[in-house]
């Protein structure tokens, strides 16, 4: 995780240069307008496992946007150890009491950086959520699907701060980049990952893959 994120941040700005305009050189020209509606998946890789998705966007002005996003991803105690049992070679996590996963809805806002300054095939934006989560957890101790059988529900306040970038110019498909930071909290004792230790914020950082299609 931590790899792609160090390549992210490099190749990053250096799609900023490439797509700097030349100023004065070069003829003024009109942003690009994009259809509205945009609708698709989201595969999130982060530091509490991974994750997928689907998000709905609607364009209120040329730099505005509103969103509605729904995930479920696994969650992780930073204090887990995972090891790989020698014999079998499957992984597991000794103390380890039940398994997380965190399924929020977010309704926010996107807003576009710099559109009069670098060219549409880059779009970047900052964008914030905000909404309720979901939280399961299953025994460890069973089998991965027999396990949710036993599943255990509770409600969490949360929402997510992120940065990120659209790509191309194509007015049908939508691909971007999204590292969010996501911030959950539970008003009660918390979930308990590890064998006696609760948790009452589950934040992740998570890097976002968008694929959706724009309408």
């Amino acid at each position: 995780m931590r790899t792609v994120l160090v390549l992210i941040l490099v190749l990053l700005p250096i799609t900023f240069i490439n797509s700097q305009k030349i100023g004065e050189l070069a003829p003024e020209k009109a942003p690009e307008l994009f259809p509205p509606n945009s609708w698709g998946v989201d595969v999130m890789f982060g530091e509490g496992g991974f994750g997928l998705g689907t998000f709905y966007r609607k364009s209120l002005s040329l730099n505005t946007s509103v969103f509605v996003d729904l995930s479920i991803s696994e969650s992780k105690d930073d204090r887990e150890v995972d090891y790989i049992d020698p014999f079998t070679g499957i992984p597991f996590t000794i103390g380890k009491k039940n398994r997380v996963f965190l399924i929020p809805i977010n309704l926010g806002l996107q807003y576009r950086l710099f559109a009069g300054d670098i060219t549409d095939n880059l779009r970047p934006y900052i964008n914030a959520g905000i909404g309720p989560t979901l939280v399961l957890t299953t025994p460890y101790e069973k089998e991965f699907f027999e396990a949710f059988s036993d599943t255990q529900a509770k409600y969490a306040a949360g929402g997510y701060i992120g940065f990120g970038a659209n790509f191309g110019i194509s007015k049908s498909n939508l691909i971007g980049l999204n590292l969010r930071y996501y911030i959950i909290h539970l008003f009660d004792d918390g979930v308990e990952n590890l064998d006696g230790k609760f948790r009452k914020d589950l934040g992740h950082f998570y890097l976002t893959i968008n694929i959706g299609i724009m309408y």
